[in-house]
Formats: C-alpha cells, structure tokens, sequence
C-alpha cells in the first residue's frame, strides 16, 4: 500500500465471544494495533495486544480506509494465539505482506479452543457490514467446523491451511512437513554423534538419541516426526529418537517437562513441532546446556533470548499459503476446491540454520543436508509421512 494511504486505526470496545450471537458485522473488534506479527516476548503465554483481554473469543481489527472499496478478510487463528513466534504469527506475516501490496482491511479471531473454530467461522460468514470476501482459517485442528460451515454458506469463499475440505468454495493449502523436517533431522543426527559446542549448548559424540516434542497428536504432527526420524537415521542408523506428544499447542510447562526429560535421558538436541508449548522446549535447552530445533519460523528471531540454543529451525511457508489466497480473491481468480501443495521444490518448507549458532555448524554436515535437499526435490530420497513407516 502506497504511504499516503496507509491505514487508519480504529479503536473500539472490546467483545467477548458470548456478545457474538446474532453480530450482523461479524467477530466483534477490540484495539487494532501496527506490528510485524513477530514476537519477542519470551513469556510463556501468547502476547495480548494493546487493548485486548484474556476474554475468550476476543478479536483484533484494522482497517485500510481507501477511496475504493477494500477487499475484506476475516482471518480465524489456530489456538495458541499470536505471539507464538512460530505457525500464527508466520500465518500474519502473509496478511501483512497481503496489506502491503494490495487494498485490504481484516479483522483476526484467536480462540481459545476448538471448539469456538466454528462460531468464528460462521460469524465471519453471517457478516454482511463488512462482507468478507475470504476467511483463512488457520490449522488443521478447524477442518470439521469448516466442512460444516463451507456447505452452510456455499457463497463465503474460504481458505484452508493444514488440511483439506472438499468443497468449491474452501481453498486448500497443505505443506511437505516431512520434507523440511527430513533436513532437521539429518542435521541433528550428524551433530549428535560429534562433540560440538557453541553459543549455551554442546553434543557429546557418544550420545546415542535425540528428542521431537509434539504439540497435539494427530497425521500432521506425525508428519513432522516421520521427517525427522527419517533424517536422524539417514545420518546414522544407530541414533534413536525419544518422542513425547504433550497434547496442547500452547502448554509451555508441558514442553519443558517433555525435553528436560530428553536431555536427562542424553538426548543433546530436541526438535518441537508444538506452537508456543515449544518455547519450555527451548528454555529446557538453556537449563539443560543442550540444544533445540524451532519449526515453522526461524526461532532464532522470534524467540531471540533463547538464539543461543536454538541450532536451526524447520520453516513453514504458512505466510505464503496466507498471502497467494488473498492475492487470488484480489484478482477475482479464487481457487475453490483447489488443493495447494508447499513443499521442498515451492520453497514451501526448508531449513535454516540459526542466526548466533548457524554459522558455527561445520560444512560436513550443512553440506550434505544440502545434497539431501536436493536429492528429495529430484526424487531420489523418499521421505516417509508415517512414523511407523521409518
């Protein structure tokens, strides 16, 4: 968006998710506030915005007031919130980067639980002031209450991440988790087996097991560990991994308990695909002088206070799905019973290496984690998306 016509914010009164029934302007608004959706914060809980509460079902507004109609976006958040650092706050990078280049106004849900995915969703579909022209409903956890909700209202085009509704209005955008998670894995397996030190954490090369922490227990998730496993052994047949599914997304407590449990065990590195319950991950590396692998965004950045063990991360283009989705309505070219997929070869997934430590990882092993890359784009290695199938 040009910089004369740069957003105004509006600042209106905070709802909760009970003043929502019979809402004719969708999911009611609270402070709107201009940020990068990254976060900081290394608190244990997601960071509430200026002027929002812990009440459930609170949503966050901003709107592009333009000569010209806006193209309206409603966006629905999986739980845990922004502030993740990690799958929600990549799924706003797409937003803002959507803000940036074409004439959008949106309003975000974050819910509390499950169980509110399907009020949002509808809320956002009921709302004829503003009507929105798309609703991204983030995480595969809201596949049920958008299949319901998608035959419903067959004329509110939705979009999906993490999962697929089969229905000509929803959009579906799934990622290659095995993939990116296959580099990881290979990475921590070739460490693990050397003495390596650097920044707060260190391997010892006779240790025989490494860690995945996974938030909710379900195909997707186990995608992320069938990846890793099967890079762990591809680097050496002889290392285990210890796995623990906490059963939350935002449950640092539960993420800490699970790794310090790993590391006293000897595994030295620890690999989480679990949302914020992987910020205890990490500050279990730090209490543990150990190491820990961020997914989603490079967790390096976002979770900068615990950069000193955070060797690398497994990123998810969650912000690209977000952002060709809003693009496609803008252009009036919505893919509607589409399935996307992201993988290595789209730059969908990948592996980057942590901004203190990355570069004190030896060539021997970013090498041929490189060739590997390569060598799954071209075919050559099949990664498996079932643990029981490494």
């Amino acid at each position: 968006m040009d910089s004369d016509r740069r957003r105004f914010i509006k600042v209106v009164g905070v709802t909760g998710l009970a003043g929502l029934a019979g809402c004719g302007g969708g999911p009611s608004e609270s402070t709107a506030t201009e940020g990068d959706g990254g976060s900081d914060d290394e608190t244990d809980e997601p960071e509430m915005t200026e002027g929002m509460t812990e009440t459930p079902g609170d949503v966050e507004t901003t709107e592009a007031m333009t000569e010209a109609d806006p193209t309206q976006v409603g966006m629905v958040y999986a739980t845990g919130g922004l502030g993740d650092g990690s799958f929600n706050d990549q799924a706003q990078q797409g937003l803002f980067q959507a803000e940036e280049e074409y004439d959008i106004a949106y309003q975000e849900a974050q819910p509390d639980d499950v169980a509110q995915f399907g009020d949002f969703q509808q809320q956002f579909a009921q709302s004829s002031d503003p009507d929105y022209d798309l609703v991204c409903c983030i995480g595969f956890l809201q596949t049920d209450a958008l299949t319901g909700t998608a035959a419903d209202y067959p004329e509110q085009n939705f979009m999906l991440v993490d999962s697929v509704v089969d229905a000509d209005n929803v959009a579906s955008y799934t990622f290659a988790e095995h993939e990116g998670s296959f580099l990881v894995g290979q990475m921590a397996g070739l460490l693990t087996t050397r003495d390596f030190s650097a920044g707060a954490g260190e391997t010892t090369g006779d240790s025989t097991n490494v860690g995945f922490v996974g938030g909710v227990e379900s195909d997707l998730i186990r995608k992320f560990e069938a990846g890793f496993t099967a890079g762990v052994t591809y680097a050496d047949e002889d290392v285990d991994v210890i796995t623990n599914y906490v059963g939350d997304f935002n449950e640092p407590s539960g993420g800490n308990e699970a790794a310090q449990a790993m590391y006293d065990s000897g595994a030295d590195i620890v690999y989480h695909a679990a949302g914020n319950t992987g910020t205890g991950v990490f500050r279990a590396a730090q209490d543990r002088g150990r190491f820990a692998i961020g997914v989603d965004r490079d967790q390096s950045v976002t979770k900068s206070s615990f950069q000193d063990v955070i060797v690398a991360s497994m990123v998810k283009r969650v912000d690209t799905a977000v952002y060709s989705s809003i693009e496609n309505v803008v252009n009036d070219e919505f893919q509607g019973g589409s399935v996307v997929s992201l993988g290595l070869e789209e730059d969908g997934v990948g592996i980057v290496y942590g901004q203190q430590l990355g570069s004190e990882i030896p060539d021997d092993v970013t090498g041929p984690v490189a060739d590997s890359r390569q060598a799954i784009i071209d075919g050559e290695i099949s990664v498996p998306t079932d643990p029981d199938d490494v």
